[in-house]
């Protein structure tokens, strides 16, 4: 058989309009009677077919072996997974295979093609949401360092929002919470997640989830539904995942430099709003036009704003601090040795509660290892201590006016130690 179709094309010519037998074509174009009449019988040659691969016999007793080093690797991290190389060598070293790279290498090809996992399109209601974090590098402060930045999408109209914190923690995963809500202009009716140990406090069996106490908090103020995808099917909440990394090549290339977070998130926030500018392939109208076909499916915001915080308990020690997430925070000295205080740490205060009142507030520390003190929490010790007001780290980087050391020069000059004292009680 031959596939030059204008050949073809002449012979069904001389044939079927010129009057030439079948038996006279087969002398004149030099083919046999049964290939004149397969090219009387349709109108093209046929398509050429390419021939099926069959194993060779030398790798046919070696197949189920690498199959089965395939199987394994899909437990094992994907950094550390067999390559074809490697699944040649294991088979000529521990199983005295003697035929060549080639032939074992198109077999895991073949069969990870054949096993390949499809996925089913799914569909995406107005009114849901799904929910990641992603992370990037940035010029903080003059220092490079990890951001963690949160991405809320909303795939019916492809609009979604971004927020960049210093970490990812119950206090950023419920702020971003609320401030997609207020970008959008409702809640979601159903969040998907993954299993996040900021969401999840535990797995129970394939589909069960028993979700952390913050996050119910979080969920039971605004009312919406949740979903929790299977671990490791990240596909369940695709459209996200996508958008998380359309962020970072998009609003953090080339890396960012900011000093302030809240600076950088109001121009992730407006970068969020120029998006919504874009007409998506095969979409009707723009982003934020579909948008608002989400907000008539949304619910209502709450009158009261939701605060984002984590509550832990500690004590405080002889030195009158406290730890809270990595970081030392003094309190008022009465309250040394206290073993039921209470802090609560916001994205940007971090305050401490003793006998229902809060005794202590600090700027938040998103660093590690750094003590952070108040002065005046150490005034009523300096009173019976009054010498220690020159080495006392507390006092190191206090700045009082210039008519607080006049006036302690004066009293030092006039009465010695107790001078001291008196200015200590001023």
């Amino acid at each position: 058989m031959f596939n030059d179709m204008e050949k073809w094309t002449q012979i069904r010519r001389d044939v079927l309009v010129g009057g030439l037998s079948r038996r006279a074509a087969c002398k004149k174009y030099e083919l046999s009677f049964r290939t004149i009449q397969k090219v009387l019988a349709s109108e093209e040659p046929p398509t050429h077919r390419k021939k099926v691969e069959r194993p060779k016999p030398v790798i046919g007793p070696f197949i189920s072996i690498i199959h089965d080093i395939i199987e394994a690797d899909k437990k094992v991290h994907p950094k550390q997974r067999h390559t074809g190389k490697r699944i040649f060598e294991r088979l000529r070293d521990e199983h005295e295979y003697t035929g060549g790279i080639t032939v074992v290498t198109d077999e895991v090809r073949r069969y990870k093609q054949k096993s390949a996992e499809v996925f089913m399109p799914l569909a995406h209601p107005p009114g849901e949401a799904q929910f990641d974090f992603g992370q990037a590098r940035a010029i903080y402060r003059g220092r490079e360092i990890k951001v963690m930045f949160c991405v809320m999408s909303l795939p019916h109209s492809d609009a979604f929002f971004c927020q960049a914190f210093p970490r990812e923690c119950t206090e950023t995963f419920q702020e971003g919470h609320v401030r997609a809500f207020e970008f959008f202009g409702g809640v979601p009716t159903r969040i998907s997640y993954d299993n996040s140990k900021v969401a999840v406090a535990r797995i129970v069996g394939k589909r069960g989830r028993k979700p952390t106490r913050e996050f119910l908090r979080l969920q039971s103020h605004h009312l919406y539904d949740s979903h929790f995808c299977l671990v490791r099917r990240a596909n369940e909440k695709g459209h996200v995942e996508g958008l998380v990394k359309f962020a970072r090549r998009n609003f953090m290339v080339p890396v960012p430099v900011f000093d302030d977070f809240e600076e950088f998130n109001r121009k992730l926030a407006d970068d969020c709003r120029k998006d919504l500018e874009r007409t998506l392939r095969g979409k009707s109208g723009t982003k934020a036009e579909r948008l608002e076909e989400d907000r008539e499916a949304m619910l209502p915001i709450p009158d009261n704003r939701f605060e984002a915080r984590r509550v832990d308990t500690g004590q405080s020690n002889s030195l009158a601090l406290v730890r809270f997430d990595r970081n030392d925070y003094s309190v008022p000295t009465k309250y040394a040795h206290r073993k039921d205080l209470t802090m609560v740490g916001s994205l940007d205060r971090v305050r401490i509660v003793a006998d229902s009142h809060v005794i202590a507030e600090h700027v938040r520390d998103w660093e590690a290892q750094n003590v952070h003190y108040e002065p005046i929490h150490y005034l009523a010790l300096l009173e019976k201590k009054p010498n220690s007001l020159d080495f006392g780290r507390p006092f190191e980087s206090w700045k009082l006016p210039d008519s607080f050391a006049v006036l302690r020069r004066r009293l030092e000059s006039e009465s010695g130690s107790e001078g001291r004292r008196e200015f200590v009680k001023v």
